[in-house]
């Protein structure tokens, strides 16, 4: 059985069947331009079995044989299971690729949803899922698909960077895996294409959701440009050279943006991927325009696709805020992750939903016994970890101990290192301020934000030893108050007596520290 969808021609050879040059020029210059990153990299092409990726398998095959190509891709089908056909598109691509001795992966997608995004993201999933590491993948997008692309965008609002439309080479990240796409026949009209298929006699599938489904896409195609084509016959190739001119834009953008961070973001209150922060001090000091580009591209770290023009412009109302209202909050569903967005007296915060979770894991006691004749000299207090994200304490035990024991003025029978939650009630006296404080005098006075308040953790030290009758004397010093960002030494009254107290606490500093990072 087959299907109406295949064009009927026979599969055959085509090695020796004559290379369209512009199609063979476009590919083999793009090749030239990225020869460095191709290096050493496995080439994978992306292939529906529709007319552009088979002719561009076609092409990659005869000119492999010829020698102009150093390696041949290996093709991958996805078959989506949306068609009643899918199973005999999926026969006939490998069928096709058997009689071109190119090698063929059929692969299955489970798609979430009956349109065609859904579609796309399920058939990258699983190409991503299947490749390696820093592997290319080769697709055929010519420059009718980027004019689509640019009119979709154009219609839903997008700024120069959708408006630059796919990229000719592109690094695709999905948590740690990193691939990238190629797409060397940007400039390529479908007319040469379909020219190159007829005379070769493809046997492509002719998806017929292509021009008539209700998407977007299809609804371009066939009922808007048409009529663009009477406007002027060179519509196609006037917009792929639009986006080339706005992606060299958007590249000038980045680099302001990028320098502008530099100058405006605080790396002491981010880690990659969870929590970003921004001076709102310095962000105000950009001119307007600036400011808005900047907000642009801080958000949009870390994610596939940028923030839209509300969410930034809400966040620049957000930072121009002049009020002590620190529960507001926005949210931003991105492609790979759900964030919030919160300011913090002059900080703004972009956190994601994965780290606010992490934030409202419990906290429990720990204590760890310190010997001076511990012949490990560094030890980890693990505080919080999940598979993502683990905060440790990175205690130098032997020079921690040293210095305790040369602190006393009896013989201590035991020394414990002990990490326990901040207890809203309790008071401390930290060097920021002239009297112990507890709950929210002592969050106004450090500058901690709400979501980070539950984290507190206070290190102190247990000394256990023995009065002049004999008996046990235990007696708790707190040294630090911690949190994944920051630390602030503790003083007490037995500190302060000692006219050396502040020397023993930079030690103390450097003895004890908070280390945050990703697993």
């Amino acid at each position: 059985m087959t299907s109406s969808a295949i064009i009927s021609h026979p599969i055959k050879p085509i090695s020796d069947l004559p290379v369209d040059e512009t199609l063979a020029t476009a590919l083999l210059s793009s090749m030239s331009v990225y020869s460095d990153q191709l290096h050493g990299r496995r080439l994978w092409l992306a292939c529906s079995g529709g007319r552009d990726s088979l002719a561009l398998a076609a092409l990659c095959v005869q000119l492999y044989r010829q020698g102009k190509l150093p390696c041949l891709p290996e093709l991958l089908h996805v078959d989506h299971g949306l068609q009643s056909d899918s199973q005999h598109w999926a026969k006939h691509v490998a069928n096709w690729a058997q009689a071109q001795q190119i090698p063929c992966r059929i692969l299955q997608a489970q798609v979430n949803g009956h349109d065609e995004q859904a579609a796309r993201q399920a058939r990258y999933n699983v190409m991503r899922a299947h490749i390696n590491q820093d592997d290319v993948l080769l697709l055929a997008h010519h420059a009718d698909d980027q004019a689509e692309t640019v009119l979709m965008r154009l219609i839903q609002g997008a700024g120069v960077n959708g408006l630059s439309g796919m990229q000719p080479w592109r690094v695709q990240t999905q948590g740690v895996q990193r691939n990238i796409l190629w797409r060397p026949w940007l400039t390529i009209r479908r007319a040469n294409i379909s020219a190159y298929a007829k005379r070769l006699e493809l046997p492509y599938i002719d998806d017929p959701t292509n021009d008539s489904g209700d998407n977007v896409r299809s609804g371009l195609r066939r009922d808007i440009m048409p009529i663009l084509f009477t406007y002027n016959p060179n519509v196609i190739d006037n917009i792929a050279r639009s986006a080339q001119l706005l992606s060299d834009a958007q590249e000038t953008i980045n680099a302001q943006a990028i320098q502008d961070m530099q100058q405006t973001e605080n790396t002491d209150l981010q880690l990659s991927l969870a929590q970003r922060a921004l001076s709102i001090n310095a962000l105000q000091k950009l001119p307007m325009y600036r400011q808005r580009q900047l907000l642009h591209y801080w958000l949009g770290q870390d994610e596939p696709l940028p923030p839209a023009k509300q969410l930034v412009d809400d966040v620049l109302t957000l930072s121009q805020r002049d009020d002590q209202d620190h529960q507001t909050e926005l949210f931003w569903q991105g492609r790979k992750a759900s964030y919030t967005i919160r300011r913090y007296r002059q900080q703004l915060y972009r956190m994601s939903s994965e780290w606010l979770s992490w934030l409202k894991l419990p906290l429990t006691e720990q204590v760890l016994p310190l010997f001076s004749h511990s012949a490990n000299n560094l030890t980890s207090l693990t505080i919080r970890s999940s598979d993502r994200y683990i905060w440790q304490l990175q205690v130098k035990a032997d020079a921690l101990v040293r210095l305790l024991e040369n602190s006393t003025d009896c013989v201590v029978q035991q020394i414990v290192l002990k990490v326990a939650p901040l207890d809203r009630m309790q008071r401390l006296k930290t060097e920021m301020a002239a009297r112990p404080q507890a709950g929210k005098k002592l969050y106004q006075t450090l500058g901690i934000p709400i979501w980070l308040r539950d984290s507190l953790m206070v290190v102190s030290i247990t000394f256990i030893k023995k009065s002049e009758n004999g008996s046990d004397i235990q007696t708790d010093i707190p040294l630090l108050l911690t949190l994944p960002f920051e630390s602030w030494l503790l003083s007490s009254e037995q500190t302060d007596k000692d006219t050396d107290s502040d020397a023993k606490r930079n030690q103390l500093a450097e003895y004890i520290a908070s280390e945050l990072s990703l697993k």
